[in-house]
């Protein structure tokens, strides 16, 4: 485990963890909800195994001493089926209230109190949606002014999440990240590709095919391996173009769901908070630009700031 340089000194009232599949970040926050110091590792819940979680939340918490007492919040899987304890899901629309009084707590064999964010469903026509950790992020966003519009939180399984007031509406995943990955490493598609560097254009074309063919991604699929073969594509762009042509088809899904949220902004579409600091969050800032619909990102940390909203609207830390 890493930690980051501390903030400037405040008194410490908060640790959040934000815990998923691959990585846990935590953090130690003041009074304020400024992040005091923070803790970034690779022991996400498929690395360390059901076992292993108190032995890794001990050692994470001895990097900080005199830290007894405070109240601690866990949200993302490690409160799903795989995760250390499992928590139901609350039913969109919610806020950070119904989150707050939603917490789980848990004692931990060493006397430490944890409080988990449980995760959260939203029910549609063809059957429901679920996240954890998410409802977090975005949670700390409104706290920071973002209270209404479409969040959009790039990833293997992306979501799209609509607010209102501070509120979550409700929510949809696609399953972009997954399947990009497995249409490159398990199927035809992946055999014309060639290592290189970003492809720009590439990108570009793949994004504007998803965005034009709104209806026939499965015919679309196999222009990754026409293209290359014809000499109409290079080798170092097909991974690009795979890409953005997945993004672009979800973005096109994703907009037809009504990118708008709550109003309008004077006529012209709220822009679609972005949350996300990776390279992924970048291609989609560049195919939203694509698509004619404005962005804004989402600061770092915001996972931290939803911790510190959901605690204080539990009584945790004091307002």
């Amino acid at each position: 485990m890493n930690s980051g340089a501390s903030e400037p000194a405040h008194e410490p009232a908060l640790i959040g963890i934000d815990w998923g599949t691959s990585s846990l970040r935590a953090y130690l926050l003041g009074r304020r909800g400024d992040v005091l110091d923070r803790i970034v590792s690779s022991d996400g819940i498929l690395q360390v195994g059901r076992d292993g979680f108190e032995a890794v939340f001990d050692a994470l918490v001895r990097q900080w001493p005199g830290i007894a007492g405070l109240p601690v919040l866990a949200s993302g899987m490690i409160t799903s089926r795989s995760g250390w304890v499992e928590t139901p899901y609350l039913a969109a629309p919610l806020g950070a209230d119904e989150l707050a009084r939603a917490l789980v707590a848990y004692r931990t064999a060493g006397g430490t109190d944890l409080h988990f964010v449980t995760g959260m469903t939203s029910e549609h026509d063809v059957g429901p949606d679920v996240m954890r950790g998410e409802e977090t992020q975005v949670i700390g966003a409104c706290a920071q002014g973002a209270s209404g519009g479409v969040f959009v939180l790039p990833g293997t399984h992306s979501k799209w999440v609509r607010v209102s007031g501070g509120r979550i509406l409700d929510h949809a995943t696609f399953m972009t990240g997954e399947l990009f990955a497995a249409l490159r490493g398990h199927t035809i598609l992946g055999a014309l590709i060639e290592p290189g560097p970003f492809d720009a254009d590439g990108f570009a074309r793949g994004v504007d095919a998803g965005l034009a063919q709104r209806s026939s991604l499965l015919h679309d699929l196999f222009h990754v391996r026409t293209l290359p073969l014809l000499g109409r594509l290079g080798g170092t762009a097909v991974a690009d173009y795979l890409s953005g042509l997945l993004i672009g088809t979800e973005i096109a899904a994703g907009a037809a769901r009504d990118p708008r949220a709550d109003d309008t902004n004077g006529g012209h579409p709220r822009p679609v908070t972005l949350v996300g600091r990776s390279d992924l969050a970048d291609r989609y800032e560049i195919a939203f630009g694509r698509a004619g619909l404005p962005t804004r990102r989402a600061p770092e940390d915001i996972v931290a700031t939803g911790h510190f909203t959901i605690a204080r609207a539990a009584g945790l830390v004091p307002r």
